[in-house]
């Protein structure tokens, strides 16, 4: 059995995630390496609700932000030259990769 990374790349930006998967995608049919994914895993959702008056006069109105954190799930059959490849993929700011050996 060969064996393979697992890549998981989260990010608040899905445009960063897709540039980045676009690119695992690219080496994998480079180098000839089965691949699965990116599979889409539940979306993290920061929410946080504040006042927007100052001092709790007037009318009680609020203010809403959420920060949204994207994952996705690569499964790369990997050899010596495709993993080179990986390690070398230009990672953009605010994006975050863990690459890990499974059997």
């Amino acid at each position: 059995m060969p064996q393979k990374a697992r890549i998981k790349i989260t990010s608040t930006d899905i445009a960063k995630i897709n540039q980045v998967c676009d690119y695992i995608s690219g080496i994998s049919e480079k180098t000839g390496v089965d691949m699965r994914g990116p599979i889409p895993l539940p979306t993290k959702k920061l929410k946080v609700t504040t006042r927007k008056g100052p001092d709790g006069g007037g009318t009680s109105t609020w203010e809403r932000y959420e920060m949204r954190v994207h994952k996705r799930l690569i499964d790369l059959g990997i050899d010596e030259r495709a993993l080179r490849l990986v390690m070398r993929v230009p990672i953009p700011e605010g994006l975050n990769i863990e690459i890990e050996m499974i059997d």
